[in-house]
């Protein structure tokens, strides 16, 4: 990368930051506002013969667009920059829900969801590049210093899902 290039990318990144929630919505961006920091995290990988992997890796989120929005990036430990993916959100007040996008370029995962708080819990759904496959994304037993993150998957339109990840995660101190 050229000098040029790499200072532009950074003022690219700077015009995306934002220093907390927009002033017109700030109870609803509270939704995925209330993690931003960083998380330090083990994830559960579930594999179909029932085995199960686990790693330790890092969850770091932060305003975006305005004070609309919250970016994070996800990563397993040591993992160099082209091995990580990111989630973008932002509130869409038309429907009264998050417009949500993942990305992980490395393992050709692009999954647009819409979330919205279910009781005392966050549930995304939506699909990624395969038609036949829908995603269920949900933040459970969320605390300031914890939440448990769960990914389903259903291949029947949503008549049954099957659970591929569990990540906990814990606040940095």
């Amino acid at each position: 990368m050229t000098e040029t290039a790499g200072a532009s990318g950074s003022a690219a990144m700077s015009l995306l930051a934002a220093d907390g929630p927009a002033k017109d919505h700030t109870e609803k961006l509270m939704l995925f506002g209330r993690f931003v920091g960083a998380w330090e995290v083990v994830a559960t990988g579930f594999q179909p013969d029932g085995t199960r992997s686990e790693r330790n890796g890092e969850w770091h989120f932060a305003w975006l667009l305005g004070g609309r929005g919250v970016q994070d990036v996800l990563f397993e430990k040591g993992a160099p920059p082209e091995r990580r993916g990111t989630t973008i959100r932002v509130y869409d007040e038309r429907i009264d829900a998050w417009q949500v996008s993942w990305m992980a370029p490395a393992w050709h995962e692009f999954v647009h969801l819409v979330a919205r708080a279910v009781g005392d819990r966050i549930v995304l759904e939506g699909a990624g590049t395969d038609p036949a496959r829908r995603e269920r994304w949900s933040f459970n037993e969320i605390r300031e210093d914890s939440f448990l993150w769960r990914g389903e998957v259903s291949l029947d339109e949503g008549k049954t899902w099957t659970l591929e990840q569990e990540i906990r995660a814990r606040r940095r101190q």
